[in-house]
């Protein structure tokens, strides 16, 4: 199945169409791979899908919506998208938490200034979250590989990790007032999971930082803009893309070099059969999904009625209230009973870019944490949240589409359960995942790599997995990654 094709130019076959199949694409077709990606659906993208619901002209993201990771990725930002269509818009505030004093901590792209805003607590946040968005750059760049490996920067990783190995509830401590600490717990809870575990702090230490860095950005004229990006890229570098095209074998593929697979471990382990080493198919049939996500997309005329102004010039809001109620949330949540008050994360697309509205009717979409594979209806809880912080929400919505956990995994199979991180975040999955193994993207059968979510660094639109995967598959070909090839191709 894997046998190199004759010719000039070794081919690859890159199965699914994510973020991470198309990062995987690119970077494989730029090392001058002939690259095929074949997709099950009729539209690219997976999470980075956009369209009008209920209302004509009011654009609203399937899943992926605020890229503060993708802003920041190592390999995007090398890649010059701006040529092929990306445009990355910004929000006044890049992130509001409310509480219900009505006041809101609010994240700006300035440390300082976010520090000004958080009273008492400005001088912690200065501390914690100053040298760390001064080392962003570097520190995606460590993080976002695999950690089986020599550090470029040990001082710097190191600096960072003392915080990072901690539990979120212990760097919350750091914060006395409400609002500091809300605004960090909100940010942690992009854990998914209980924010009293080791390693709990680092997701929202993370996203702080590289948010101080990049802000929480939005695409222009939707998330579909970046996939549609790095499809164009893929096609001015010689790739093609199939869509339509559902893979159950190996063996329905052409001979090629290499392989790279953008599904879940499941999924995998089904299309590579019999060729599956046992270790390797335990742990792929074994991984255990995290928590779900059920998503709320309202239609609201005028905008949501924050009681806190600052929400009002947010790009995100989170949800959650104080910092003891999210982690109480996140806790039943993770334990897979449903919280009378769940977590959710806002996004206000609209404030950044205003074409994804139609006149005064704006796009907002939320999604909140439920159990994995939720079977009820969070919208009645959902919007009991919009009304806690903003009175009179109901009473503004011109139209409301739920999706539930089961219709997340209909319209895109790698949401298993409504999983939009691709796994759960327990400790040892915060370190290596899918499996513990040196080379995470290896399936073990020769030529063959896996490159979804699942796999190191996890979810989110910046295409590092699928990057990652595609240098691990040039490695195994004899070939090295062309650090300066992406500068020849842009010119």
């Amino acid at each position: 199945m894997t046998e190199r094709a004759g010719g000039a130019r070794e081919t690859a076959v890159v199965v699914g169409a994510g973020p991470n199949g198309l990062a995987a694409a690119v970077t494989l077709a730029l090392a001058g791979l002939r690259v095929t990606v074949l997709e099950a659906a009729d539209e690219i993208g997976g999470g980075l899908r956009s369209g009008e619901l209920a209302v004509p002209g009011v654009l609203f993201d399937h899943c992926s919506s605020t890229h503060v990771m993708g802003a920041g990725s190592p390999f995007l930002r090398t890649l010059d998208l701006a040529a092929y269509g990306l445009e990355w818009r910004r929000a006044e505030i890049d992130l509001a938490h409310p509480v219900d004093s009505g006041t809101a901590g609010a994240l700006y792209r300035s440390v300082a200034r976010t520090a000004d805003g958080l009273g008492a607590d400005g001088p912690a946040w200065e501390r914690l979250f100053g040298p760390p968005a001064a080392d962003a750059e570097v520190l995606l760049d460590e993080v976002m590989r695999p950690l089986v490996k020599i550090p470029r920067h040990p001082v710097r990783l190191a600096r960072f990790g003392l915080h990072a190995l901690q539990p979120a509830t212990l760097i919350a401590r750091r914060f006395r007032t409400e609002a500091a600490r809300g605004l960090f717990g909100g940010a942690a809870a992009h854990l998914f999971g209980p924010l009293s575990q080791p390693l709990a702090a680092s997701i929202g230490l993370m996203v702080i930082a590289a948010g101080h860095r990049y802000g929480w950005p939005v695409a222009k004229g939707g998330s579909a803009a970046l996939a549609r990006a790095l499809a164009a890229l893929l096609e001015d570098a010689g790739g093609r893309i199939e869509t339509g095209v559902r893979i159950h074998s190996l063996d329905q593929l052409p001979p090629a070099a290499t392989v790279l697979l953008d599904l879940a471990p499941a999924a995998a382990a089904a299309v590579i059969g019999d060729r599956l080493p046992p270790r390797v198919r335990r742990a792929y049939t074994r991984h255990r999904h995290g928590p779900a996500a059920f998503k709320l997309d309202l239609a609201v005329e005028g905008g949501v009625p924050w009681r806190a102004e600052t929400c009002r010039r947010a790009g995100t809001v989170h949800l959650g209230g104080s910092f003891e109620q999210i982690a109480h949330a996140e806790r039943e949540v993770f334990r897979g009973r449903m919280p009378e008050r769940p977590f959710l994360l806002v996004s206000q697309q609209y404030l950044a870019d205003p074409g994804r509205s139609a006149g005064t009717v704006h796009p907002v979409s939320a999604y909140a944490h439920v159990p994995h594979g939720y079977r009820g209806d969070a919208t009645a809880a959902m919007l009991a949240q919009f009304e806690r912080f903003a009175p009179g929400t109901r009473e503004r919505v011109v139209a409301a589409t739920a999706t539930s956990t089961a219709d997340l995994e209909r319209g895109n199979p790698n949401l298993v359960g409504g999983d939009i991180i691709g796994g759960a975040n327990t400790p040892l999955r915060l370190t290596m995942r899918p499996r513990v193994a040196v080379d995470p993207y290896r399936t073990g059968v020769p030529g063959v790599f896996l490159c979804s979510a699942a796999t190191w660094p996890g979810a989110g639109a910046h295409g590092m997995c699928g990057h990652n995967a595609a240098r691990s598959a040039l490695r195994a070909l004899g070939r090295e990654w062309p650090h300066n090839g992406l500068a020849r191709h842009a010119s």
